[in-house]
């Protein structure tokens, strides 16, 4: 799977984009200047790098996602499962709960999501 995850500056950059795409990429860089203390061409450059990530795309000016907030951090989670725990979610739901307890209105919720996706929902 290509690598889509990214830092917290990277984080941050994508959350503006998130919050009020479409976005001009002129006021994409007023904005960063602003919020994240960024030059213009630190703005482009890592703009560039998200959309060869497939993340956001620039076409004819305007800043636009390609996958949802959602999507991508469904997408970095199972990246982070295949990667530590071997693709296993068992493994990682083992050792996520380890020495933490849940509560029962958390456990209800969790075998509802089983069960929907055993059921392809």
């Amino acid at each position: 799977m290509k690598e889509i995850g990214f830092g917290a500056v990277e984080s941050r950059f994508a959350e503006i984009i998130w919050t009020r795409e479409p976005l001009n990429s002129g006021e994409l860089v007023k904005i960063c200047e602003k919020e994240l203390s960024w030059k213009k061409s630190t703005v482009y450059t890592v703009l560039k790098k998200l959309c060869v990530k497939g993340i956001f795309k620039n076409e004819s000016g305007v800043v636009t996602s390609l996958i949802s907030k959602k999507e991508f951090e469904a997408k970095q989670t199972a990246q982070f499962v295949d990667e530590a725990f071997n693709g296993s979610l068992p493994a990682f739901i083992a050792a996520f709960t380890s020495g933490k307890k849940i509560s029962e209105a958390e456990a209800a919720e969790i075998r509802a999501m089983i069960d929907a996706a055993g059921k392809g929902k």
